[in-house]
């Protein structure tokens, strides 16, 4: 019965698969918490700003009260942050997923055509389909580290063409894309080409584009506070665009979708500038540590990386389920990549830790490896 009510493209639709959470790892193999090391989701294992629980017990008493639909203290200290004008800015809950959605329902009708370069962040494709978006695919090339095969994008833009999504730093690759690279799009398009920086912050200056919204105004900016601020439990996601994009946005997002807590957590993040600046350096530390420590096992082969996590081909002759299943009866949670679209092979993907998570993490791995 509830069948023939569901959309047929929801009924069909491969949903998207998180990481696991170490409250379901503990239940499962009946771990002590303390021991449990999550290496999965790409978070910040310093946490957040100090700073914000000192703030957040002040709001707790307005929580009767609806959010400000758009906060102007949050606004200017992200203007201040990106040295981009306010009009620029969208901010939304639920991470940066809100905004990817907000996108779609502002841009694209059924049959509109979006490309995605894969593999790469799943949720582009989800909420893709639900809209009513064929998709076409483009390639990160194995051969050459998941570089992005520009002519992949080139060849598959059409007249009805509506979005471009280039994931950089990539999701789950790590590499970044070159900025002629993004520019060659940019040029060859007036769809809109849709940057995901959510990993930006650890990566190299050079491959920052944001600003180049005050000059393509095809061009549009996606981050998060999700990761080197530490707040992916606060929900928080931005956009950056022609100011023009922005007001047509607001006209379908939820108009109180970040909440009270949400909307303090942020301001109080852009305002503490030295944990930010911890926070960047430490996640850089740890990916070099992880990234020396795994060259050294012959039976794994590990990518360069640009953001807070690094992808592993696993070449012992296990699987990649097989393999987190070991780590996962040791207490280690990374993520299993059978998941993302085009990624064929056996890998795992390791989030950056603390620097005594990483060293346990590699005396486990030895064991499984050897």
């Amino acid at each position: 019965m509830i069948e023939k009510l569901v959309r047929e493209r929801v009924r069909f639709l491969k949903p998207y698969v998180p990481g696991k959470s170490k409250e379901d790892v503990i239940r499962r193999y009946g771990l002590n918490p303390e021991e449990v090391i999550k290496l999965g989701s790409n978070e910040n294992p310093w946490g957040c700003s100090k700073r914000i629980v000192e703030e957040l017990p002040k709001e707790v008493k307005n929580l009767h009260q609806y959010p400000e639909p758009v906060n102007p203290v949050l606004m200017k200290e992200l203007s201040k942050f990106l040295d981009i004008p306010e009009e620029n800015i969208i901010v939304g809950g639920d991470g940066a997923d809100e905004i990817i959605d907000t996108l779609m329902r502002t841009f694209v009708d059924v049959g509109d055509e979006v490309i995605i370069p894969i593999p790469t962040f799943t949720q582009y494709r989800v909420s893709a389909l639900i809209h009513g978006a064929s998709i076409r695919y483009g390639r990160y090339d194995r051969r050459k580290d998941f570089k992005l095969d520009i002519e992949s994008i080139l060849e598959n833009i059409t007249e009805r063409t509506k979005l471009i999504f280039l994931c950089t730093p990539n999701n789950p690759t790590g590499n970044p894309i070159e900025r002629k690279d993004i520019k060659k799009i940019l040029e060859s398009t007036d769809a809109l080409v849709v940057v995901d920086h959510a990993y930006i912050e650890y990566s190299k200056d050079i491959y920052d584009v944001t600003k180049w919204v005050l000059e393509y105004d095809n061009l549009f900016i996606l981050r998060t506070f999700s990761k080197v601020f530490g707040l992916a439990g606060a929900r928080v996601g931005y956009g950056v665009a022609n100011k023009r994009i922005i007001q047509y946005m607001m006209r379908v997002k939820p108009v109180f979708s970040l909440t009270r807590l949400s909307q303090v957590c942020a301001i109080t993040a852009l305002r503490d500038r030295e944990f930010f600046q911890y926070s960047r350096e430490k996640g850089i530390e740890s990916r070099e540590i992880l990234y020396r420590g795994l060259r050294k096992f012959k039976d794994l082969k590990v990518y360069p990386s640009e953001a807070n996590y690094l992808l592993v081909e696993i070449k012992n002759g296990m699987t990649s389920g097989e393999f987190c299943e070991e780590l996962l009866k040791r207490g280690v949670i990374v993520r299993d990549c059978k998941s993302f679209e085009g990624l064929e092979g056996e890998y795992i993907r390791v989030s950056i830790g603390t620097f005594e998570e990483d060293r346990r993490f590699l005396e486990i791995l030895r064991e499984i490896v050897s």
